[in-house]
């Protein structure tokens, strides 16, 4: 049977504060809240020809600059069916039935995401970490798992395989 390997990558820097705001049971949204959100990787693969999955530092660049863009700002979903959400270079509104928040663009992410869960932001980062490990590294994972913890022991993992 051939071997297999994975590495884990979590540092204490792979974490974000972020402000959202999720609906649940289909029509609840809850309030505008946030979160020390902290994200870890498991890449499986082969070894390489310096008997290597994956080289730990460039990957981890790649989760730290991810997880950059997302730290300090308000996590706005651009897909739900409920949630309007309009911006132009000043502003940012979203509209939620007779709510309404209206921030600087500049303290907002639109995510091409249906909800902010932990859920879909694992799946919306993992998707961007398989995006950037082929152009980076030319690696392509034979698995990835992407973890995102929203408050120390609750949290959501993103499967891949192809």
């Amino acid at each position: 049977m051939p071997s297999s390997y994975r590495v884990r990558l979590t540092k204490d820097y792979l974490t974000f504060c972020a402000a959202h705001f999720v609906t649940f049971q289909g029509d609840i949204c809850e309030p505008l809240h946030g979160h020390n959100f902290h994200v870890t990787a498991e890449l499986d693969g082969p070894l390489d020809r310096d008997y290597f999955v994956v080289d730990f530092i460039t990957a981890l660049e790649i989760l730290r600059e991810l997880v950059k863009e997302l730290d300090h700002h308000v996590l706005l979903p651009t897909k739900h069916a409920l949630i309007q959400v309009t911006a132009d270079d000043a502003s940012v509104e979203a509209v939620f039935r007779d709510r309404r928040w209206v921030f600087p663009r500049t303290d907002c992410v639109l995510l091409p995401v249906e909800n902010t869960s932990s859920e879909l932001l694992a799946r919306y980062l993992g998707e961007r970490l398989l995006e950037a490990l082929p152009a980076r590294l030319d690696f392509q994972p034979t698995r990835l798992s992407l973890e995102v913890d929203e408050c120390q022991g609750q949290s959501a993992v993103y499967l891949w395989t192809p």
